[in-house]
Protein backbone atom coordinates (compact mmCIF):
# COMPACT_ATOMS: atom_id res chain seq x y z
CA UNK A 1 0.00 0.00 0.00
CA UNK A 2 0.89 3.51 -1.08
CA UNK A 3 2.25 5.64 1.60
CA UNK A 4 0.62 9.11 2.20
CA UNK A 5 2.10 12.21 0.24
CA UNK A 6 3.98 14.06 3.38
CA UNK A 7 4.76 17.98 3.39
CA UNK A 8 8.25 18.55 4.85
CA UNK A 9 7.44 21.45 6.41
CA UNK A 10 6.31 20.56 9.83
CA UNK A 11 8.83 18.03 10.26
CA UNK A 12 11.57 20.27 9.35
CA UNK A 13 10.38 23.31 11.76
CA UNK A 14 9.72 20.90 14.57
CA UNK A 15 13.22 19.28 13.97
CA UNK A 16 14.76 22.82 13.88
CA UNK A 17 12.73 24.02 17.44
CA UNK A 18 13.71 20.81 18.59
CA UNK A 19 17.29 21.20 18.22
CA UNK A 20 17.44 24.81 19.70
CA UNK A 21 15.67 23.72 22.35
CA UNK A 22 18.54 21.03 23.96
CA UNK A 23 21.39 23.14 22.26
CA UNK A 24 22.01 25.18 25.44
CA UNK A 25 22.98 22.28 27.30
CA UNK A 26 24.87 20.25 24.41
CA UNK A 27 26.89 23.36 23.70
CA UNK A 28 27.54 23.65 26.93
CA UNK A 29 29.19 19.89 27.01
CA UNK A 30 30.73 19.51 23.65
CA UNK A 31 32.76 23.14 25.03
CA UNK A 32 33.46 22.13 28.78
CA UNK A 33 36.78 22.09 28.15
CA UNK A 34 37.16 25.91 27.59
CA UNK A 35 34.15 26.66 29.56
CA UNK A 36 35.91 25.22 32.69
CA UNK A 37 39.08 26.20 31.82
CA UNK A 38 38.03 29.77 31.47
CA UNK A 39 35.31 29.95 34.80
CA UNK A 40 37.26 27.24 37.26
CA UNK A 41 34.70 24.38 37.56
CA UNK A 42 35.25 20.91 37.85
CA UNK A 43 33.62 17.65 36.33
CA UNK A 44 30.92 17.41 39.19
CA UNK A 45 29.97 20.99 38.59
CA UNK A 46 30.02 20.53 34.55
CA UNK A 47 27.25 17.70 35.48
CA UNK A 48 25.51 19.76 37.75
CA UNK A 49 25.35 22.11 35.30
CA UNK A 50 23.56 20.58 32.53
CA UNK A 51 21.48 18.54 35.47
CA UNK A 52 19.97 22.28 36.13
CA UNK A 53 19.39 22.52 32.60
CA UNK A 54 17.12 19.22 32.80
CA UNK A 55 15.51 19.72 35.98
CA UNK A 56 14.09 22.90 35.27
CA UNK A 57 12.57 21.27 32.10
CA UNK A 58 11.49 18.18 34.04
CA UNK A 59 9.52 20.40 36.28
CA UNK A 60 8.03 22.72 34.19
CA UNK A 61 6.97 19.79 31.13
CA UNK A 62 3.67 18.64 32.73
CA UNK A 63 2.28 22.19 32.72
CA UNK A 64 4.27 22.78 29.54
CA UNK A 65 2.13 20.07 27.64
CA UNK A 66 -1.08 21.20 29.21
CA UNK A 67 -0.61 24.65 28.01
CA UNK A 68 0.27 24.20 24.32
CA UNK A 69 -2.91 22.03 24.54
CA UNK A 70 -4.32 25.02 24.96
CA UNK A 71 -2.77 27.95 22.85
CA UNK A 72 -1.69 26.24 19.99
CA UNK A 73 2.04 24.10 18.91
CA UNK A 74 3.13 26.79 16.61
CA UNK A 75 2.65 29.70 19.06
CA UNK A 76 3.90 26.98 21.35
CA UNK A 77 7.09 25.89 19.06
CA UNK A 78 8.13 30.01 18.51
CA UNK A 79 8.37 30.65 22.19
CA UNK A 80 10.18 27.73 23.29
CA UNK A 81 12.47 28.90 20.36
CA UNK A 82 12.96 32.39 21.54
CA UNK A 83 12.99 31.32 25.04
CA UNK A 84 16.22 28.88 24.28
CA UNK A 85 17.74 32.31 21.97
CA UNK A 86 17.59 34.29 25.28
CA UNK A 87 19.05 31.58 27.25
CA UNK A 88 22.29 30.89 24.70
CA UNK A 89 22.77 34.52 24.72
CA UNK A 90 22.90 34.91 28.84
CA UNK A 91 25.57 31.56 28.51
CA UNK A 92 27.91 33.34 25.95
CA UNK A 93 27.74 36.62 28.80
CA UNK A 94 28.50 34.33 32.08
CA UNK A 95 31.46 34.71 34.26
CA UNK A 96 30.92 32.85 36.70
CA UNK A 97 29.25 28.74 37.47
CA UNK A 98 26.49 30.69 39.18
CA UNK A 99 26.12 32.79 36.32
CA UNK A 100 26.07 30.06 33.81
CA UNK A 101 23.58 27.98 36.03
CA UNK A 102 21.11 30.59 35.81
CA UNK A 103 21.56 30.62 32.09
CA UNK A 104 20.53 26.87 31.53
CA UNK A 105 17.79 27.25 33.85
CA UNK A 106 15.84 29.67 31.42
CA UNK A 107 17.02 26.80 28.38
CA UNK A 108 15.39 24.35 30.50
CA UNK A 109 12.34 26.20 30.10
CA UNK A 110 12.50 26.69 26.94
CA UNK A 111 13.29 22.72 26.33
CA UNK A 112 10.23 21.55 28.33
CA UNK A 113 7.97 23.50 25.64
CA UNK A 114 9.57 22.29 22.74
CA UNK A 115 8.83 18.40 23.05
CA UNK A 116 4.61 19.09 23.84
CA UNK A 117 4.99 21.93 21.01
CA UNK A 118 6.61 19.44 18.59
CA UNK A 119 4.78 16.34 19.36
CA UNK A 120 1.30 17.83 19.17
CA UNK A 121 2.32 19.44 15.36
CA UNK A 122 3.34 16.19 14.27
CA UNK A 123 0.71 14.73 15.45
CA UNK A 124 -1.84 17.17 14.15
CA UNK A 125 -0.06 18.00 10.53
CA UNK A 126 1.14 14.83 9.19
CA UNK A 127 -0.89 11.66 7.99
CA UNK A 128 -1.06 9.21 10.47
CA UNK A 129 0.91 6.74 7.76
CA UNK A 130 4.08 8.92 7.72
CA UNK A 131 4.26 9.73 11.94
CA UNK A 132 6.95 7.16 12.55
CA UNK A 133 9.25 8.41 10.36
CA UNK A 134 8.53 12.35 11.30
CA UNK A 135 8.65 11.63 15.23
CA UNK A 136 12.31 9.62 14.16
CA UNK A 137 13.42 13.04 12.21
CA UNK A 138 12.40 15.37 14.92
CA UNK A 139 14.00 12.88 17.60
CA UNK A 140 16.91 14.16 15.49
CA UNK A 141 17.03 16.94 17.18
CA UNK A 142 19.25 15.59 20.06
CA UNK A 143 22.24 14.07 18.11
CA UNK A 144 21.77 17.00 15.86
CA UNK A 145 22.61 19.62 19.19
CA UNK A 146 25.41 17.36 20.05
CA UNK A 147 27.04 17.42 15.98
CA UNK A 148 26.48 21.19 16.16
CA UNK A 149 28.32 21.56 19.54
CA UNK A 150 30.82 18.87 18.07
CA UNK A 151 31.88 21.01 15.33
CA UNK A 152 31.66 24.30 17.24
CA UNK A 153 34.75 22.48 19.34
CA UNK A 154 37.35 22.31 16.46
CA UNK A 155 35.54 25.78 14.08
CA UNK A 156 35.07 28.14 17.15
CA UNK A 157 35.86 26.79 20.73
CA UNK A 158 40.11 26.31 19.93
CA UNK A 159 39.69 29.28 17.27
CA UNK A 160 37.34 32.37 18.39
CA UNK A 161 36.34 31.37 21.62
CA UNK A 162 33.66 29.32 23.23
CA UNK A 163 31.13 32.79 23.90
CA UNK A 164 30.95 33.12 19.97
CA UNK A 165 29.83 30.01 20.13
CA UNK A 166 26.66 30.24 22.02
CA UNK A 167 26.08 34.25 20.02
CA UNK A 168 26.02 32.47 17.17
CA UNK A 169 23.18 29.81 18.44
CA UNK A 170 20.93 32.70 20.15
CA UNK A 171 20.82 33.92 16.78
CA UNK A 172 20.62 30.77 14.81
CA UNK A 173 17.19 30.33 17.28
CA UNK A 174 16.10 33.50 16.75
CA UNK A 175 16.17 32.64 12.82
CA UNK A 176 14.56 29.42 13.43
CA UNK A 177 11.60 31.11 16.08
CA UNK A 178 10.41 33.54 12.45
CA UNK A 179 10.54 30.69 10.64
CA UNK A 180 7.56 29.11 12.52
CA UNK A 181 4.45 29.89 10.66
CA UNK A 182 0.92 31.48 12.42
CA UNK A 183 -1.06 28.92 13.80
CA UNK A 184 -3.70 27.46 11.25
CA UNK A 185 -7.03 28.03 13.03
CA UNK A 186 -5.31 30.13 15.39
CA UNK A 187 -7.78 29.49 18.67
CA UNK A 188 -7.37 28.22 22.10
CA UNK A 189 -8.70 24.94 23.02
CA UNK A 190 -9.22 22.77 25.41
CA UNK A 191 -7.15 19.70 26.45
CA UNK A 192 -9.44 16.97 25.11
CA UNK A 193 -10.38 14.15 27.93
CA UNK A 194 -8.35 11.27 27.39
CA UNK A 195 -10.56 8.72 24.95
CA UNK A 196 -11.48 5.02 26.05
CA UNK A 197 -8.27 3.73 23.63
CA UNK A 198 -6.42 6.04 25.29
CA UNK A 199 -2.95 5.15 27.45
CA UNK A 200 -4.03 4.94 31.60
CA UNK A 201 -1.90 7.45 33.80
CA UNK A 202 -0.16 4.21 35.34
CA UNK A 203 1.23 3.16 32.26
CA UNK A 204 2.57 6.54 31.67
CA UNK A 205 4.14 6.61 34.82
CA UNK A 206 5.94 3.38 34.23
CA UNK A 207 6.84 4.29 30.91
CA UNK A 208 7.71 8.05 32.18
CA UNK A 209 10.59 5.81 34.68
CA UNK A 210 11.44 3.78 31.77
CA UNK A 211 12.35 6.75 29.51
CA UNK A 212 13.94 8.67 32.86
CA UNK A 213 16.38 5.53 33.68
CA UNK A 214 17.68 5.67 30.22
CA UNK A 215 18.08 9.31 29.61
CA UNK A 216 20.31 9.06 32.67
CA UNK A 217 22.30 6.52 30.85
CA UNK A 218 22.41 8.25 27.53
CA UNK A 219 22.76 12.03 28.16
CA UNK A 220 26.39 11.99 29.63
CA UNK A 221 27.48 11.05 25.99
CA UNK A 222 26.58 14.68 25.08
CA UNK A 223 28.09 16.38 27.98
CA UNK A 224 31.17 13.91 28.55
CA UNK A 225 32.45 11.79 25.15
CA UNK A 226 34.76 14.95 24.19
CA UNK A 227 36.05 14.82 28.00
CA UNK A 228 35.94 11.09 27.96
CA UNK A 229 38.19 10.70 25.26
CA UNK A 230 40.57 13.15 25.91
CA UNK A 231 40.97 11.39 29.38
CA UNK A 232 42.22 8.20 26.67
CA UNK A 233 44.82 10.27 24.72
CA UNK A 234 42.63 11.81 21.82
CA UNK A 235 43.51 15.14 20.71
CA UNK A 236 40.67 18.07 21.92
CA UNK A 237 39.73 18.61 18.25
CA UNK A 238 39.80 14.97 17.08
CA UNK A 239 37.54 14.48 20.07
CA UNK A 240 34.91 16.91 19.04
CA UNK A 241 34.91 15.41 15.59
CA UNK A 242 34.17 12.15 17.70
CA UNK A 243 31.48 13.60 19.09
CA UNK A 244 30.20 14.54 15.34
CA UNK A 245 30.58 11.48 14.10
CA UNK A 246 28.62 9.59 17.13
CA UNK A 247 26.04 12.50 16.89
CA UNK A 248 25.53 11.98 12.83
CA UNK A 249 25.15 7.62 13.92
CA UNK A 250 22.37 9.21 16.31
CA UNK A 251 20.77 10.91 13.61
CA UNK A 252 20.60 8.22 10.62
CA UNK A 253 19.62 5.40 13.22
CA UNK A 254 16.64 7.84 14.81
CA UNK A 255 15.60 8.37 11.09
CA UNK A 256 15.80 4.79 9.57
CA UNK A 257 13.96 3.62 12.82
CA UNK A 258 10.94 6.13 12.73
CA UNK A 259 10.68 5.25 9.07
CA UNK A 260 10.53 1.65 9.63
CA UNK A 261 7.94 1.75 12.91
CA UNK A 262 5.23 3.47 10.02
CA UNK A 263 4.81 -0.32 8.55
CA UNK A 264 5.08 -1.89 12.43
CA UNK A 265 1.63 -3.47 13.74
CA UNK A 266 2.93 -3.45 16.98
CA UNK A 267 6.09 -3.97 19.18
CA UNK A 268 7.56 -0.52 19.11
CA UNK A 269 8.47 -0.65 22.64
CA UNK A 270 9.56 -3.68 22.51
CA UNK A 271 12.07 -2.63 19.99
CA UNK A 272 13.26 0.60 21.94
CA UNK A 273 14.10 -1.73 25.00
CA UNK A 274 16.24 -4.47 22.24
CA UNK A 275 17.93 -1.39 20.87
CA UNK A 276 18.90 -0.52 24.50
CA UNK A 277 20.00 -3.77 25.23
CA UNK A 278 22.70 -3.10 22.16
CA UNK A 279 23.27 -0.09 23.51
CA UNK A 280 24.37 -1.44 26.60
CA UNK A 281 27.77 -2.94 24.92
CA UNK A 282 28.62 0.76 23.49
CA UNK A 283 28.93 1.58 26.88
CA UNK A 284 31.22 -1.27 27.65
CA UNK A 285 33.16 -0.47 25.48
CA UNK A 286 33.29 3.12 26.28
CA UNK A 287 34.03 2.14 29.99
CA UNK A 288 37.05 0.14 28.56
CA UNK A 289 39.49 3.33 27.67
CA UNK A 290 41.13 2.21 24.70
CA UNK A 291 40.97 4.64 22.00
CA UNK A 292 39.67 2.28 19.14
CA UNK A 293 36.95 1.07 21.49
CA UNK A 294 36.03 4.18 22.42
CA UNK A 295 35.38 4.88 18.73
CA UNK A 296 33.44 1.14 18.45
CA UNK A 297 31.49 1.89 21.90
CA UNK A 298 30.43 5.64 20.63
CA UNK A 299 28.81 4.46 17.37
CA UNK A 300 27.08 1.78 19.44
CA UNK A 301 25.85 3.85 22.56
CA UNK A 302 25.12 7.20 20.35
CA UNK A 303 22.89 4.91 17.80
CA UNK A 304 21.53 2.19 19.76
CA UNK A 305 21.80 3.35 23.52
CA UNK A 306 20.27 7.06 22.31
CA UNK A 307 18.62 6.38 18.93
CA UNK A 308 15.44 4.86 20.37
CA UNK A 309 13.56 8.01 21.65
CA UNK A 310 11.95 9.15 18.72
CA UNK A 311 10.10 5.59 18.63
CA UNK A 312 9.30 5.85 22.09
CA UNK A 313 7.32 9.61 21.92
CA UNK A 314 5.65 7.79 18.70
CA UNK A 315 4.67 4.78 20.75
CA UNK A 316 3.25 6.77 23.39
CA UNK A 317 1.22 9.67 21.05
CA UNK A 318 0.13 6.38 18.71
CA UNK A 319 -1.61 5.12 22.52
CA UNK A 320 -2.83 8.80 23.62
CA UNK A 321 -4.24 10.63 20.17
CA UNK A 322 -6.91 11.96 22.15
CA UNK A 323 -3.97 14.45 23.81
CA UNK A 324 -0.90 13.46 22.34
CA UNK A 325 0.90 16.70 24.09
CA UNK A 326 -0.26 15.97 27.43
CA UNK A 327 0.51 12.25 27.67
CA UNK A 328 4.15 13.25 26.11
CA UNK A 329 4.36 16.22 29.11
CA UNK A 330 3.92 13.30 31.01
CA UNK A 331 6.71 11.04 29.72
CA UNK A 332 9.05 14.39 29.20
CA UNK A 333 9.22 14.53 32.94
CA UNK A 334 10.85 11.41 33.08
CA UNK A 335 12.65 11.91 30.15
CA UNK A 336 14.04 15.40 32.04
CA UNK A 337 14.49 14.10 35.18
CA UNK A 338 16.80 11.32 33.68
CA UNK A 339 18.98 14.16 31.54
CA UNK A 340 19.03 15.84 34.31
CA UNK A 341 20.15 13.28 36.86
CA UNK A 342 22.39 12.03 34.77
CA UNK A 343 25.54 14.42 33.91
CA UNK A 344 25.04 15.24 38.15
CA UNK A 345 25.30 11.42 38.71
CA UNK A 346 28.03 10.79 35.84
CA UNK A 347 30.36 13.69 37.13
CA UNK A 348 30.69 12.91 40.35
CA UNK A 349 31.23 9.33 39.73
CA UNK A 350 34.20 10.92 37.29
CA UNK A 351 35.22 12.97 40.28
CA UNK A 352 35.18 10.03 42.60
CA UNK A 353 36.16 7.16 40.39
CA UNK A 354 36.79 7.14 37.11
CA UNK A 355 34.94 7.81 33.50
CA UNK A 356 35.45 3.79 33.38
CA UNK A 357 33.09 3.44 36.45
CA UNK A 358 30.65 6.27 35.14
CA UNK A 359 30.35 4.11 31.70
CA UNK A 360 29.78 1.03 33.54
CA UNK A 361 26.88 3.12 35.54
CA UNK A 362 25.28 3.91 32.34
CA UNK A 363 25.36 0.35 31.07
CA UNK A 364 23.55 -0.67 34.33
CA UNK A 365 20.61 2.03 33.82
CA UNK A 366 20.19 1.15 30.47
CA UNK A 367 19.15 -2.05 31.83
CA UNK A 368 16.79 -0.89 34.40
CA UNK A 369 15.16 1.00 31.77
CA UNK A 370 14.96 -1.61 29.33
CA UNK A 371 12.67 -3.85 32.31
CA UNK A 372 10.65 -0.66 32.51
CA UNK A 373 10.04 -0.30 29.15
CA UNK A 374 8.83 -3.46 28.85
CA UNK A 375 6.66 -3.66 32.07
CA UNK A 376 4.56 -0.44 30.71
CA UNK A 377 4.35 -2.19 27.55
CA UNK A 378 2.90 -4.70 29.33
CA UNK A 379 0.62 -2.61 31.03
CA UNK A 380 -1.03 -1.01 27.86
CA UNK A 381 -1.51 -4.67 26.55
CA UNK A 382 -3.53 -5.16 30.06
CA UNK A 383 -5.35 -2.10 29.60
CA UNK A 384 -6.87 -3.07 25.94
CA UNK A 385 -7.13 -2.09 22.35
CA UNK A 386 -3.65 -0.76 22.37
CA UNK A 387 -1.99 -3.88 21.26
CA UNK A 388 -1.32 -3.14 17.94
CA UNK A 389 -0.53 0.28 18.62
CA UNK A 390 2.16 0.06 21.01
Amino acid sequence: MEKESLNPRPILIAIAVATTGVLPAFLTGGLAVQIRDELGFGAGALGLVVAVFFASSALASVVSGRLVERVGSHRGMRVAALVSAASLLAVSFAGSWEGLVACLVLGGVGNSITHPATHLSLAREVPRGRQGFSFGIKQSAIPAATLLAGLAVPTLGVTVGWRWAFVGGAALAVLISLLVPKEVGGGIRRVKEARSGDARLGSLVLLALGIGLGSMAATPLGAFVVESAVASGIGVSAAGYLLALGSAVGICVRVVFGYLADSMGGGRLRLVAGMLGVGIVGFLLLASGVSWLLVIGLILAFGAGWGWPGLFNFAVVKSNQGAPAAATGVTQTGASSGAAAGPLVFGFVVEATSFGAAWLLSGVLALIAAAAILAGRYMLLRDHSLAPKS
